[in-house]
């Protein structure tokens, strides 16, 4: 295993990898949506699957494009209806 000392391309310090999680912040912002909508679709349970640490929500990249990926719509009848119910219809647990 080489350290990062000895390679000049990768700094100390910094991250090569891709992260595990990302915070809901970074998720909304991935997913194309707001913090606060994201916050509600985690309320109700209709949005992408979440880990919790702690005090802290954070989600994982793989998680969120299954999520999206099962989005998927083949016409605005269908995609505004998916998306109006995930607001406000609780899912199934």
């Amino acid at each position: 295993m080489q350290s990062n000392l000895s390679n000049p391309s990768v700094q100390p310090g910094r991250r090569t990898d891709p992260p595990k999680v990302v915070t809901a912040g970074e998720a909304a912002h991935l997913v194309g949506l707001s913090a606060s909508t994201l916050a509600k679709l985690r309320l109700n349970g209709n949005g992408p699957p979440y880990c919790k640490l702690g005090r802290r929500v954070v989600y994982r990249p793989a998680d969120l494009e299954t999520w999206l990926q099962s989005r998927t719509a083949r016409d605005t009848t269908d995609a505004d209806a998916r998306f109006l119910k995930a607001l406000t219809v609780a899912h199934p647990r």
